[in-house]
């Protein structure tokens, strides 16, 4: 069961931060919730995921990025995890702001030292089942979006689980296993054979041998975000999603990696979900 840590009221609907105890993780792991003004009542709402990047917490989307209003008006309810383990006391995990605490990939690790690193489980599985108990959301009504490292984490947790009806991200890593963010993961938490292995878990290697449904994906990526050439490579996934999903992949001039370019265009993107998320 979640403990409710605390709860803020916000454009009609709430704000709360949940603590629990992990089985996949085996730790304590937070995560907020906002629940929109139509989760009263005995109504259930959809469910929109956000995967934050690299070194943040549950709460960085949630104070930054203003999304609860437009939230509350479409009345879905936001899921921010946390990005990693937090506190397991393996050595080396506080060392590097790009691996380690902060840094889980949303893979599950295989090397022995970080085996308690499984954000992909966590997210794919036990976070779902915790929700559960939450009687306001419709769990299996659910689309999933994220920033950078999250964005690469929404990217293949959309792919490889047939769950969410749309998958947004902001200047995602969309292909990992050939940048130095994804190599650096991939080798530490992956171990000998990580160039395979990685396959898994990078975006445009999974899309190109894809044959799921046609999802809808929306990527917006500023033209001034420093990690565009060196780390992120949006027209990589672009084009090898071509025919097989719904990209509109979009440039935004100006805008950097931020979260000013989220709260910017954070609107556009809980609309394309909401499209997705009642019209089924």
């Amino acid at each position: 069961m979640a403990e409710l840590v605390k709860t803020n009221k916000m454009f009609g609907g709430l704000v709360k931060r949940y603590a629990h105890q992990s089985t996949q993780l085996g730790c304590k792991m937070h995560f907020s919730l906002f629940t929109p003004p139509a989760a009263t009542n005995g109504n259930k709402v959809p469910v929109v995921y956000f995967l934050s990047g690299l070194t943040c917490t549950d709460e960085n989307f949630t104070q930054k990025s203003g999304a609860q209003r437009k939230a509350a008006e479409l009345g879905l309810a936001l899921v921010a995890p946390d990005t990693s383990p937090r506190g397991l006391g393996i050595e080396g995990e506080d060392e590097s702001w790009d691996f380690g605490t902060g840094a889980g990939f949303y893979l599950d690790a295989t090397v022995d030292k970080w085996r308690q690193y499984r954000m992909y489980s966590y997210i794919t599985e036990e976070l779902p089942a915790l929700l559960r108990s939450l009687p306001e959301l419709d769990v299996d009504n659910a689309s999933i979006m994220g920033h950078s490292m999250g964005g690469h984490g929404a990217l293949v947790i959309g792919l490889t689980k047939p769950t969410y009806k749309s998958i947004s991200a902001f200047a995602p890593i969309c292909n990992p296993s050939v940048v130095p963010w994804g190599q650096k993961a991939f080798e530490g938490y992956l171990g000998e054979g990580w160039q395979e292995a990685g396959k898994r878990y990078d975006a445009t290697e999974l899309v190109r041998q894809y044959n799921g449904p046609v999802l809808p994906v929306l990527m917006d990526t500023g033209t001034d975000d420093d990690f565009l050439e060196k780390q992120l490579h949006p027209w990589t996934f672009e084009k090898a999603a071509s025919g097989k999903l719904e990209v509109e992949n979009r440039m935004q001039p100006q805008y950097d990696h931020s979260y000013y370019t989220i709260a910017t265009f954070i609107d556009d993107h809980l609309a394309f979900h909401a499209k997705h998320l009642t019209s089924s």
